[in-house]
């Protein structure tokens, strides 16, 4: 079975423990976790994966994580080809505080992969979701799994768990 790589940005720690939490039930022999501060040496270590998943907090009006935001500069400048990757992207935001940028983070990191040729799966439809506007929703859905720890995190597992079995049909997962 091929190995997934599941990088993620992480400021407060929440990016990490919602990595973490997907790494265990996708099964660790089955994944390898990479903090983009701590373990990321640049844009080679994607392309050794077929299978990526890509973690990232919005901050303020919808960027990036820092951790992110170099590896995202390297790409966009050296544009290295990503055909043949399949890419699904999660990440954290609040709904309620940052409602007007709710995961706008995605939508930065959806265009960048789709645009070097990557095939991008796992979208959400936005309807289970209380937000007032975002930059990560594509045809009513978003690009990713967007998860709000502050004010959701009671639906947290259940969307992990949901999220996986729909990427089982891109990914090799068990679903």
């Amino acid at each position: 079975m091929a190995k997934i790589g599941i990088f993620y940005g992480s400021t407060s720690g929440v990016t990490e423990e919602l990595a973490e939490k997907i790494q265990e039930e996708i099964g660790e022999d089955g994944c390898d976790l990479y903090s983009m501060e701590e373990d990321y040496d640049g844009f080679d270590d994607f392309l050794k994966y077929d299978y990526l998943i890509f973690g990232c907090s919005t901050w303020g009006a919808g960027e990036v994580q820092n951790d992110w935001r170099e590896p995202l500069f390297d790409i966009e400048v050296e544009k290295p080809d990503f055909s043949g990757k399949t890419i699904a992207l999660f990440g954290a935001g609040d709904c309620n505080g940052h409602g007007k940028h709710f995961v706008g983070a995605l939508g930065t990191l959806y265009e960048q992969f789709k645009a070097r040729g990557a095939k991008l799966v796992g979208a959400v439809p936005a309807d289970d979701y209380s937000f007032e506007k975002s930059t990560a929703i594509r045809d009513g859905k978003f690009v990713g799994l967007p998860l709000d720890e502050v004010n959701e995190s009671d639906k947290t597992d259940q969307r992990i768990t949901d999220w996986l079995e729909l990427l089982s049909a891109d990914f090799p997962i068990e679903a």
